[in-house]
């Protein structure tokens, strides 16, 4: 406690005990109650009410106590380990596990230590953590010690590493607020010894199916002048090894780094493993670095397209090199009246002028009914309106009479379904004008109509193209016949058919997409793990009227690349489904999920991969002068394993590891304290009772 103080002046107290003075005069000086009582009782009951009535009245001045209360905060000695593999690999982990763990009880017998551990993740350290992180960040373990210690009293900061990182940026150019000297103690081996590795390979994750992708690997070699080595690039599956192309590299020097391109024919889809590797040289090392397996997701996105025509017409080939254009499209061309195909082939349906009066194709209109197959329809002169609505809802159309009209398109403002590029939004008004059978069009609700119909320059209310939902499938309607002048036009005018391709391109596109409708659905995080991370997989089941539940158990068995079966049990979320399967070996794999909802069996099939994390086999040479320029940059030194037993004395005889004293003033109301409040009765209750004892009351 540092003082007493008051609101208003301290005099004020000489007024306090005057009104005490006068209550107990007034009660006691005339008071015949006690007058044969001795003189001793009424001073000793006059004095009890004086006290009692001058500290109530001093109490109205809200006197205040200030305290000054002092707090000492011990200094933290941070102990950061480096647990990547580089360490296990370059390091006597039980000598220097020894060293390590002296050092860490002779600090704890002081000071305050706290241990973490950084590689994958920075984490505190736990007793007897292998050294087996498949990444080393140094910059984010430095980042987190800045954070969580910058406002308290950091004694020193010890870093053990071998300086080499792999993930993050450079530490030496991190920005941090860490007020402590870092002391770093150098691990690892930084001889450069015999050594050939592939460094790098760089590559798509996803390919297409029947494209080429390329690789780009770089070969490096250290103290191997004169030697060579064969470069390879195979296929790994379930049969066995595949080899695809090799190639000779000849070491030219003793510090040798080259680069190689290798292309590969993207022939089978799904998880591609693909492994890149050099032959020894002998006396290297190391032999884990020869090699790298990566793995390409090779996606079958071909869309199988069908143009089906009432009768030959130079639209059907402006639109199918329109389509072929792009490398993902096969397109078939057949007449209504021969075609003998089924629709279950085809991911779209273009029917020009179609249905017609001699070929109705009323079976393949009900079969693309029931398998809710896009649709995109090109009215012409031989279109049967009734059938043509009956087809689809949305656009209507009632034709009038034989003739045509000659009409250009004009993009509706508006229109989102799709991105169309400035190019092609003022190309589409300046291309010619294409023949629409003369009637009346017009677009029903739930339709989005991208083209309206342009007679010279009078804008019409007809539609020319219209897209949107019919029958659970999307479809298209374009009201005209023509369109292969669109495609004259566009290489006439600009030396290309690109503008005329973007059109054809974004509405088949459109139309071909998929909505997935499956009621149980199973989802993974993606498609390509990494080793060292956990596989995770989410599921969703879909009631009749598709909503969200989750009552039945969902169960999926994963299947290795060796037949071995791995069975889970989803765990339940809020109304989904989710699974943590936990880390799993490098392979391939695919999965069955099922689930029983009211007794109805429903499946779902997938697959993923593990690829192998190899980066710390990669970089066997210890950075030790990264390690000193930290130490150097934060006013600490670099130390070496065996100079571990010394750290505790430096610090000791450096003198900046110390306590910190905080000094806090606290001012509290009087008023507030319990003993005052106890106080007060007790004198007002010992005159009481006095006063009742001798007669009084």
């Amino acid at each position: 406690m540092q003082g007493l103080t008051f609101e208003y002046p301290v005099w004020y107290l000489i007024l306090c005990g005057l009104v005490g003075l006068a209550v107990a005069t007034g009660l006691y000086y005339r008071d015949t109650t006690f007058k044969e009582q001795p003189n001793w009782l009424r001073w000793l009951m006059g004095g009890l009410r004086f006290l009692a009535y001058s500290a109530i009245a001093a109490l109205l001045l809200t006197p205040l106590l200030k305290y000054l209360q002092t707090e000492q905060q011990d200094p933290i000695i941070v102990l950061v380990q480096d647990a990547s593999e580089s360490i296990g690999m370059a390091t006597d982990t039980v000598t220097y596990r020894q060293a390590w763990n002296q050092l860490n009880s002779e600090l704890g017998s002081n000071y305050e230590v706290v241990n973490y551990r950084f590689g994958d993740v920075f984490r505190e350290a736990e007793s007897d953590e292998s050294f087996g992180d498949k990444r080393t960040n140094l910059s984010d373990a430095l980042r987190e010690i800045s954070d969580l210690y910058s406002n308290q009293n950091l004694g020193a900061v010890i870093l053990a590493s071998d300086g080499i990182y792999n993930e993050g940026a450079n530490p030496a150019y991190s920005q941090l607020q860490i007020k402590a000297p870092i002391y770093t103690v150098g691990l690892g081996d930084t001889t450069q010894r015999r050594d050939l590795l592939i460094r790098r390979v760089f590559h798509n994750k996803i390919a297409y199916l029947d494209d080429s992708f390329s690789l780009q690997v770089d070969v490096s070699a250290r103290n191997a002048a004169g030697s060579a080595t064969r470069l390879s690039v195979s296929r790994i599956t379930t049969s066995g090894r595949q080899e695809l192309q090799t190639e000779t590299i000849n070491i030219e020097d003793n510090d040798f780094f080259t680069t190689r391109e290798v292309i590969i024919e993207a022939d089978q889809p799904g998880v591609q493993r693909y492994r890149i590797s050099v032959s020894g040289i002998g006396d290297e090392v190391s032999q884990a670095n020869n090699s790298r397996d990566i793995f390409v997701d090779i996606l079958d996105a071909r869309q199988q397209i069908l143009i089906l025509a009432n009768a030959p017409h130079p639209d059907v080939t402006a639109i199918k090199q329109a389509l072929l254009s792009g490398k993902n499209n096969e397109v078939s061309v057949d007449y209504a009246a021969k075609f003998a195909g089924n629709l279950r082939d085809y991911d779209l349906v273009i029917l020009h002028d179609l249905p017609s009066s001699k070929n109705s194709i009323s079976p393949l209109l009900a079969q693309a009914r029931d398998l809710k197959k896009p649709l995109w329809f090109i009215i012409g002169e031989a279109t049967v309106p009734g059938q043509f609505n009956a087809a689809q809802d949305l656009l209507s159309y009632r034709k009038q009479g034989n003739s045509g009209n000659q009409v250009s398109g004009k993009v509706l403002p508006g229109f989102g379904l799709f991105t169309l590029s400035d190019e092609l939004r003022s190309g589409l008004g300046q291309f010619p004008p294409v023949n629409a059978p003369f009637g009346e069009f017009q677009a029903k609700a739930g339709a989005d109509v991208m083209l309206m119909q342009r007679v010279g320059r009078v804008d019409t209310e007809y539609p020319l193209l219209t897209l949107g939902e019919s029958n659970g499938a999307r479809t298209g309607v374009l009201s005209a016949t023509g369109i292969w002048q669109w495609r004259l036009f566009d290489y006439l005018d600009r030396g290309n058919h690109e503008l005329y391709n973007e059109l054809i391109s974004q509405v088949t596109q459109y139309l071909s997409i998929q909505e997935d409708k499956r009621r149980f659905r199973v989802s993974v995080a993606e498609s390509l793990f990494d080793e060292n991370e956990p596989v995770q997989l989410d599921a969703e089941l879909y009631n009749n009227s598709y909503e969200l539940i989750n009552d039945p158990d969902a169960n999926i068995v994963v299947t290795d690349e060796d037949g071995r079966d791995y069975n889970y049990t989803f765990t339940r979320t809020s109304n989904a489904y989710t699974l943590n399967a936990g880390i799993l070996p490098v392979g391939n794999y695919r999965f069955r999920a099922s689930t029983s909802p009211n007794g109805e069996l429903l499946t779902y099939n997938g697959q993923f991969s593990v690829q192998s994390v190899d980066v710390e086999r990669f970089a066997l040479e210890a950075d030790h002068g990264m390690l000193r320029l930290l130490s150097d940059r934060y006013g600490g030194e670099f130390l070496l394993p065996a100079d571990l037993a010394t750290l505790p004395v430096q610090l000791a005889d450096r003198g900046t590891v110390k306590p910190i004293l905080f000094q806090t003033v606290t001012t509290r109301s009087i008023i507030n304290l319990k003993w005052i409040f106890f106080l007060l009765f007790g004198l007002l209750a010992a005159e009481w009772f006095m006063r009742r004892y001798f007669g009084g009351y």
